[in-house]
C-alpha cells in the first residue's frame, strides 16, 4: 500500500526502543529459568513481565515474532478491521489461520476465526475495545471455584493494576459525542496498558446513541466498575501521545524503567513449545521447544514452575499432547498419559456477532475500500495528525440490555429456564455501533459494496449463550492447528434471545427519533422479505459470526467438579508446577469483551506465584 514505507519506519523506530536491551534466547541451546512461560499473548506477556519484575528469571516463549515488523498495520487503531473475516482467505501475516470445523447452527459453514502468532497476541490485533464485566458475572465466577478471592470486589484491583487511564477529551470531542466516564474505576498507580479515548468518534455512533434512546437503552455513566446494563461510549488501549495501539507487548515492553524486566526476561521469538515435561512425581519441569524451522528442538527447563499462556485453542492442545486430557483422546493418539481430565478443551464458550445493514446518507466507514481519495485524506490526516477514522478503532458505542418483555413474553419456558441461570447485573445482549456493510462478514473490508453508496450496521452480540462448543487435537504434535467446533446457535434459548436482539436492532433503526433519518430506501441486509421468526433465524445462521471470545477451554472449578481443568490460583489438577492463564482458565465468560479479563487473569496469578515462591524462600 502507499502508506507501507512510512509505517514500516514507524514500525521499526517504536520496536527499536521497546526492546533494545532485551534478552534473547538462543535457539538450539538447553536453558535453565526460574519460570517457563508459552505463549506471549496479551495474559502471557503480562504475566511473564511481573514474574520478571519480581526478580524472578523467566523464559517468555512465542511462536510468532514483532508485528510491527512482520505485519505492522494493528499499529493504527482504524486498521482493526484487516484479516478478521469469515473467508479463509480473510487473512494477515500474524494470523494462525484457525478455521473451525463445520458448525450445525451455522448451516454447517466452516468459519475462519483469527487468532494472532505474535508478541502480544490477540492484544496486538483485536479491536482495542476496553470495558469489564459486571459485578454479578465476577460473583458467579467465585461461587463456582469456590473462592471468594474471585468476587469482583476482590478481583477489582487486579483489574486496576495494568492499565493507566487518560480521561476523553470532551473538550475536542465533538457535543453530540461527550463520552462519560468513572475516575474511581482506574487507579493512579496503574501501568503501563494506556487505556483511553479517541478524540475523532465514528460520525454513525451518534446515530447510534439516538437508536439506543428510542428503544428505551438508557445511557449509564461507564462499562468499568460493574455496571453494564445502559450504553455509552467505550474506552480502548490506545496511547494517546500518538494514537498507536497499546497491546501487551507494547505496553510491558514500551516503559521508561525497564531495568530489572529486561535484566530477568528473556524472550524466545518464532519458537513453539512441544510438550510439557514431568518427573516421575508429574512435576512440570519443562517444556520441550523447536525453532521456526525445525532444524532445533531443546528444553527450556523450570526450576519453579510452567505457566501455559497460549490462548483458548492452543493451551488445551498444548496440555493434551503433554499427555493431561481426555484419555480416549489421548490413546487415540500414542499420548502416554499423566493425568486423565475430560475438560481439557472442552465447556467452549464464546460471543456471536449478527445484524442488518442499511444504506445510509452519512459517511461510514463502508468508503474506506473504494473512495481512494478519501482514504488518502483520512490516512494523510492519521499520519500528520493522528485524528481521523484511522485513529478510532471504530466500534465506539457500546450498549447492553436484558430482553424486554415484550419479546421475553414469547420465548419458551426452557428459553426462560436457560436464562435464569444468568444473574440480575448480567444482560443478555450487546449492540455495537458498526460503521461498515454487514452481511456474511465474509471480508469486513475488501467485501464492502462498490455502488458508490455508503452502509451501515448495527450488530449484536449474543453475551448470555448457553450453547457450549469444543476444541480437540488432530495429532499429537503442536504444528498441527486443534480442531475447533463452537457450536453456535445450537441451543433453543440462544436461537430465540437471537432473534429477539434482531428485532430490538430493527426497532432502533425504523424509528423516527432513532436511526431512520439517515436511512437511504429498504433495509440492504437481509432485506424487508425477511420477517417471520424462521426467516430471521435462518438469516442469523448464513451471516453469525464470532466476535473472537473463546474461552473457558481449561476453565477453573472445583476438585469434584469432574470436567475441571485448573484450581482457583490456575494450577492443574493432579500434577504439580504447572498452571494456565490466559481465557482458556476462564470459569466462565463474563458479558461484553474479555480483554480486561485477560490481562486481571494474569495478573492475579501472577501475584499468586509470587506469594507462593515468596513463601518458599523467593527469588
Amino acid at each position: 500500500m502507499f502508506f507501507s514505507l512510512p509505517l514500516a519506519i514507524l514500525s521499526f523506530a517504536v520496536l527499536t526502543l521497546q526492546v533494545s536491551g532485551v534478552h534473547r534466547g538462543q535457539p538450539g541451546v538447553d536453558a535453565t529459568f526460574d519460570y517457563v512461560v508459552v505463549g506471549a499473548g496479551t495474559s502471557g506477556f503480562t504475566l511473564a513481565s511481573r514474574l520478571a519484575e519480581a526478580n524472578f528469571t523467566v523464559a517468555l516463549v512465542e511462536a510468532g515474532d514483532f508485528y510491527e515488523l512482520v505485519w505492522p498495520f494493528p499499529i493504527i487503531p482504524g486498521a482493526v478491521a484487516l484479516g478478521i473475516g469469515a473467508s479463509p482467505t480473510s487473512t494477515t501475516p500474524i494470523d494462525w489461520q484457525f478455521i473451525t470445523q463445520p458448525v450445525p447452527g451455522a448451516n454447517n459453514r466452516a468459519v475462519h476465526y483469527c487468532r494472532h502468532r505474535t508478541f502480544g497476541g490477540s492484544s496486538a490485533a483485536n479491536a482495542q475495545i476496553y470495558q469489564r464485566p459486571d459485578r454479578d458475572s465476577m460473583d458467579r465466577w467465585a461461587e463456582l471455584v469456590n473462592d471468594s478471592s474471585w468476587s469482583f470486589d476482590s478481583v477489582f484491583p487486579f483489574y486496576q493494576r495494568t492499565p493507566t487511564f487518560h480521561p476523553p477529551d470532551n473538550a475536542q470531542r465533538p457535543p453530540n459525542a461527550t463520552a462519560d466516564y468513572n475516575p474511581d474505576a482506574f487507579s493512579p498507580t496503574g501501568e503501563p496498558l494506556h487505556v483511553s479515548y479517541p478524540i475523532d468518534n465514528i460520525v454513525f455512533s451518534t446515530w447510534m446513541v439516538r437508536g439506543m434512546q428510542a428503544i428505551g437503552i438508557p445511557e449509564t455513566q461507564d462499562f468499568n466498575s460493574g455496571q453494564l446494563l445502559g450504553a455509552q461510549w467505550c474506552a480502548f488501549t490506545d496511547r494517546p501521545s500518538d494514537r498507536t495501539r497499546s497491546s501487551s507487548e507494547a505496553a510491558f515492553m514500551g516503559r521508561a524503567n525497564n531495568d530489572v524486566l529486561l535484566a530477568t526476561l528473556t524472550l524466545y521469538n518464532v519458537t513453539m513449545g512441544k510438550r510439557v515435561l514431568f518427573d516421575e512425581n508429574k512435576r512440570a519441569t519443562g517444556v520441550e521447544v523447536h525453532s521456526e524451522d525445525h532444524s532445533d528442538v531443546y528444553t527450556l527447563h523450570a526450576t519453579r514452575e510452567v505457566v501455559v499462556s497460549a490462548g483458548a485453542f492452543q493451551s488445551p492442545q498444548l496440555l493434551m499432547v503433554s499427555g493431561i486430557g481426555p484419555a480416549d483422546t489421548l490413546s487415540r493418539y500414542s499420548i502416554p498419559l499423566v493425568v486423565d481430565l475430560p475438560g481439557v478443551g472442552q465447556n467452549m464458550w464464546d460471543h456471536l456477532l449478527f445484524g442488518p445493514s442499511y444504506r445510509v446518507n452519512i459517511s461510514t466507514n463502508s468508503r474506506i475500500p473504494y473512495d481512494f481519495v478519501y482514504t488518502l485524506e483520512q490516512l494523510s490526516l492519521y499520519i500528520t495528525q493522528r485524528r481521523g477514522v484511522f485513529s478510532n478503532p471504530g466500534a465506539d458505542y457500546l450498549a447492553w440490555e436484558k430482553i424486554p418483555d415484550d419479546l421475553r413474553s414469547q420465548f419458551s419456558q426452557q428459553t426462560l429456564n436457560n436464562l435464569s441461570w444468568f444473574p440480575p447485573s448480567w444482560p443478555e445482549a450487546e449492540y455495537i455501533s458498526f460503521a461498515i456493510y454487514l452481511d456474511s462478514f465474509l471480508d469486513p473490508v475488501f467485501g464492502q459494496p462498490t455502488d458508490g453508496s455508503t452502509y451501515a450496521a448495527m450488530i449484536g452480540s449474543l453475551v448470555s449463550p448457553t450453547s457450549r462448543g469444543y476444541v480437540t487435537i488432530a495429532s499429537n504434535n503442536t504444528d498441527d492447528l486443534p480442531l475447533i467446533q463452537p457450536n453456535w446457535l445450537s441451543t433453543e434459548s440462544d436461537a430465540q434471545v437471537a432473534v429477539a436482539m434482531y428485532k430490538r436492532m430493527r426497532q432502533a433503526w425504523s424509528a423516527p427519533d432513532g436511526i431512520a433519518p439517515i436511512v437511504v430506501g429498504e433495509e440492504a441486509f437481509p432485506g424487508p422479505q425477511v420477517q417471520s421468526d424462521a426467516e430471521i433465524l435462518h438469516a442469523i445462521r448464513e451471516s453469525v459470526m464470532t466476535i473472537f471470545h473463546a474461552a473457558c477451554t481449561c476453565k477453573m472449578g472445583h476438585a469434584n467438579d469432574s470436567m475441571a481443568v485448573l484450581d482457583s490460583k490456575g494450577r492443574v489438577f493432579g500434577v504439580t508446577g504447572l498452571r494456565v492463564a490466559d481465557a482458556s482458565a476462564f470459569a466462565l465468560l463474563p458479558p461484553g469483551h474479555p480483554q480486561s479479563t485477560c490481562y486481571m487473569v494474569a495478573e492475579k496469578i501472577a501475584a499468586d506465584i509470587i506469594n507462593d515462591a515468596n513463601a518458599n524462600g523467593g527469588p
